[in-house]
């Protein structure tokens, strides 16, 4: 599947020094929470003065973008693998800045959803990239550091080719 980039983000990846600066947007759901945790990697705007918080304001997947911004934390990512016997996972390592966060993460017993996006930081409303419906599978975190992996559904263990209809599988159909 191709994906479509605006102009300013084609130039900024083609060009040795860009002053555009990319910017991942994290939107954690689960039945749980009150709302979704709305996260960001870049610094955009002030939040709030009192206490003094940064995010970015977007409107991705219908937030407020003065009411429900993507507050601001400092993150890492690591790239996803390639192993053979397991799908696809990548791996988000969040600072630590909280005590909170690391109850929060023990709370759930089911897995929450995570989506991901890409904007620049100049056009937050404009979405270079987006990923839906990733799983987040583990949740471990330190004094430092939180580390999130996140997976897709196993789309290898579908049946291919799907089941034929033959009367020994669908008797009902051959009367």
């Amino acid at each position: 599947m191709s994906q479509r980039l605006s102009l300013n983000a084609r130039l900024a990846q083609d060009s040795p020094v860009s002053a555009e600066i990319e910017v991942v947007l994290i939107e954690i759901t689960h039945p749980d929470l009150e709302a979704p945790i709305r996260l960001s990697t870049d610094n955009t705007a002030r939040v709030s003065e009192e206490p003094l918080m940064y995010g970015t304001r977007s409107t991705w997947r219908g937030a407020d973008p003065d009411a429900d911004p993507y507050l601001w934390i400092v993150a890492s990512a690591v790239l996803p693998d390639d192993a053979e016997d397991a799908p696809a996972q990548a791996q988000l390592v969040l600072e630590n800045l909280d005590a909170r966060m690391i109850e929060l993460l023990r709370s759930f017993t089911s897995q929450p959803t995570v989506a991901l996006a890409v904007v620049l930081a100049d056009t937050p409303d404009l979405i270079e990239a987006e990923w839906h419906g990733l799983r987040l599978t583990v949740a471990e975190g330190t004094s430092a550091e939180i580390t999130l992996a996140l997976s897709r559904d196993e789309i290898e263990l579908e049946h291919f080719p799907s089941g034929r209809m033959t009367r020994q599988r669908f008797p009902g159909l051959w009367r």
